[in-house]
């Protein structure tokens, strides 16, 4: 009797202990790419970056706003990191939605020009990919 209660304690632990290395993961995982990404953004590589956007990815730049192809958006982001060159990249906030989405907000700074900007990033067939990016001048 001892020794099935003891089974049956280790295989309550142990399902408890899934649930939560499961629960952890998914937030170190979505805390793990919104580094990355900060990354590429802090060194301007737009290539990096790229590599996260979803085949089309709703951006927003000085002169640009639309929804743009991954090799488009690739582009506009290069351009727009040659235009205004990172001198220091913050992210202020994270946040994630039920549905397993989840953004950042922070503050990109080039010279004296600051921005705004955000990302949205949803799982597509297990993978995390951007949806949206915005760059937006605080000036404005």
């Amino acid at each position: 009797m001892i020794k099935m209660k003891n089974a049956v304690h280790y295989r309550l632990i142990s399902f408890v202990l899934l649930l939560l290395a499961g629960a952890c993961s998914g937030t170190v995982f979505g805390q793990d790419v919104n580094s990355r990404i900060a990354a590429a953004i802090k060194t301007a590589n737009a290539k990096d970056l790229s590599s996260y956007f979803n085949n089309t990815i709703d951006l927003t730049t000085p002169g640009n706003e639309g929804t743009y192809s991954k090799a488009q958006a690739e582009m506009i982001v290069k351009s727009f990191f040659s235009k205004y060159p990172p001198s220091s990249f913050t992210l202020n906030h994270n946040g994630k939605s039920n549905d397993g989405s989840h953004f950042a907000i922070g503050t990109y700074k080039s010279g004296a020009t600051q921005f705004r900007a955000y990302f949205l990033v949803k799982v597509m067939s297990g993978q995390q990919l951007i949806h949206q990016l915005k760059f937006e001048s605080e000036d404005d």
